[in-house]
């Protein structure tokens, strides 16, 4: 069951980067810093509280999370896209496809520097 990747889906993140994502969001989710699903996005979005947001290019119609974008600019958040909600549920710790989740600000949270590092690579994809 391949999904079609939409063309909608920029910055889409290539192998090493979804990794370091992925990897990201499984430690922030044992830490109680992520929240899933695009409802709880956009309400870390609209509290100030999401560090970076990770979206899924394989959602079904793709139009059901377009507004996070628009949201993470006026908000000045990075975002990126992963190509699988399958492997994003996963990492979010749960058996169901995940099509959006927020990596969440937390006080002397341990996981400052890698949100940090991947923060910089998205920047570096949008320029």
């Amino acid at each position: 069951m391949a999904e079609e990747i939409s063309s909608k889906a920029y910055p889409l993140a290539d192998q090493t980067l979804t990794e370091q994502i992925l990897e990201l969001v499984q430690q922030a989710s044992n830490y109680k810093q992520l929240k899933k699903g695009a409802n709880e996005a956009t309400k870390t979005l609209n509290r100030g509280q999401a560090e970076f947001i990770v979206l899924t290019a394989d959602a079904e119609p793709i139009e059901i999370l377009l507004h996070l974008p628009l949201l993470c600019e006026d908000k000045n958040v990075p975002y990126i896209f992963v190509r699988s909600k399958q492997a994003l549920g996963r990492a979010c710790g749960v058996s169901r496809p995940v099509i959006a989740c927020s990596v969440i600000q937390k006080e002397g949270s341990q996981l400052r520097n890698q949100i940090q590092s991947i923060q910089r690579n998205i920047e570096r994809l949008l320029i």
